[in-house]
């Protein structure tokens, strides 16, 4: 029962969360000091200092430390602006946005750990460079978390006779885990959040191509060099301990099913019937419900079709998801008064921040835009950084695609690229890590993987603002 009450708890809260464009909107953001912003601190220092300092206490009582903080806020809130106006803005939230995220979420994490490569390859450097450009591939459209657990074992087993291999991992979780996703909303989350607040599907491939690109071909590049200087130093390989058994696919329908995710999440931005519903008075458009439905459905379809032995040998299990939901709800509640003193500009008490990222003319200032979004990504979260930097910028969707296009680029391009900075930038990184690390890969501690990451990322995210934002 406190399992189910923790987690109901998250689940109120974070339905509130994606109530930030109604919700912040109806909070005079002048008015509020910066005291309002702790709970949404207190959160993300959590997530970012518990599961390295207090790593047992974090993994058994993440959903509990997420409650805290969203409760931290949601009391105050209720008294603040009155339980049933607070109540309506839940119900609003987890309609319109919070439901639309999870079941997307849930539809790839469920059809993706479907799909199993058999087999055992054996890891060269040219063979290594076609995985890891592989995984970048099909990460827009299967997330970076499907791509990567799809992936992740077969690259290990390829490499299980390697004395060096902890750089092929780190380069799988700087392009599969993090640049791969950059192209579509499916990728990663914080794009798929662009997607409910208005950005059009294909903006994102469209803008986000040639910044993406770059940035792959110069990690590829110079994993390739990397891995053939640790392939050649290491003589003769020694005997590979995996059983040598041809390659091949288990569980190929839900390939299929991911085009189904694609075409449902294609159609909710494409069919605007007139029709909706009322649900106590808060409107559902019929597209949304039945992109929602479908997803649902072809996540089904997933676990009907797929046989367990499948899963099993994917390591699957429900645990990311739950963990996702209990800490995005936290997340996104305590953004709110974030939100709202954004977007109050500069009679806000974030002006400090806002200026920083304006030119004297009070324009945006790109560059700033992308190394702020960024930094902020690589060290709390990806998904809550967007939004806030979404929501500085103005808000709104046509206008981010419009004239301030460069904008909403490096809003995106920093959330996105930064999250390989850290094992804590993105969701899959840890996983990763943990897979890694459960194959007897001794992978660096969380300094020692800035250790890679920065002087491999630093030319890479500087040619992006030269060429882009400046």
């Amino acid at each position: 029962m406190r399992i189910r009450i923790t987690t109901g708890i998250g689940l109120s809260a974070c339905s509130l969360f994606l109530a930030m464009p109604a919700q912040a909107a109806a909070i005079d953001g002048s008015s509020l000091s910066l005291l309002w912003g702790l709970p949404f601190a207190g959160i993300l220092l959590s997530i970012a200092l518990l599961p390295l300092l207090a790593s047992h206490f974090w993994h058994h009582h993440y959903g509990k430390i997420a409650a805290f903080w969203a409760l931290a806020f949601l009391i105050p809130f209720g008294l603040h602006s009155g339980v049933g106006s607070a109540a309506h803005a839940v119900l609003e939230v987890a309609l319109h946005e919070y439901i639309p995220f999870v079941v997307l979420l849930l539809s790839l994490f469920t059809i993706a750990g479907g799909v199993r490569i058999t087999g055992n390859l054996h890891g060269s450097p040219a063979l290594n460079t076609g995985i890891l450009a592989l995984g970048t591939l099909l990460a827009s459209w299967m997330g970076t978390t499907g791509a990567a657990m799809l992936l992740i074992r077969p690259l290990i087993r390829a490499n299980d006779n390697r004395k060096h291999n902890v750089h092929v991992i780190v380069f799988f979780i700087i392009l599969v885990a993090n640049v791969g996703g950059a192209l579509t909303p499916l990728g990663d989350p914080p794009l798929f959040l662009g997607f409910l607040l208005g950005i059009s599907f294909f903006w994102t491939t469209q803008a986000m191509l040639l910044p993406m690109l770059l940035i792959s071909v110069i990690m590829l590049a110079v994993f390739y060099f990397i891995d053939r200087h640790y392939y050649r130093s290491e003589g003769v390989i020694r005997r590979d301990p995996s059983p040598d058994n041809p390659v091949g696919i288990e569980g190929g329908i839900n390939i299929l099913l991911l085009g189904g995710v694609v075409a449902a999440v294609l159609m909710s931005g494409s069919w605007k019937p007139a029709a909706s519903l009322s649900v106590f008075g808060v409107s559902v458009a019929l597209q949304n419900l039945a992109r929602d439905v479908l997803l649902l459905a072809l996540a089904g379809m997933s676990l009907w079709l797929t046989r367990s032995e499948t899963r099993r040998g994917n390591g699957f299990d429900w645990e990311p998801i739950r963990e996702v939901a209990k800490l995005f709800a936290g997340i996104f509640l305590t953004i709110v008064p974030v939100i709202a003193i954004l977007r109050a500009g500069e009679a806000g008490a974030l002006k400090a921040v806002i200026d920083l990222a304006s030119n004297p003319d009070g324009t945006p200032h790109n560059a700033m835009y992308f190394w702020l979004t960024g930094v902020l990504s690589a060290f709390l979260d990806n998904a809550p950084t967007y939004l806030v930097f979404f929501n500085m910028a103005g808000g709104d969707a046509q206008a981010l695609m419009g004239p301030m296009a460069g904008t909403l680029l490096a809003i995106s391009a920093g959330a996105v690229f930064f999250g390989a900075v850290t094992y804590i930038g993105n969701a899959p990184n840890f996983m990763v890590k943990a897979i890694a690390e459960q194959a007897g890969i001794r992978m660096p501690s969380f300094f020692g993987y800035m250790a890679w990451s920065l002087p491999l990322l630093l030319l890479p995210f500087l040619l992006v603002t030269w060429f882009w934002f400046l």
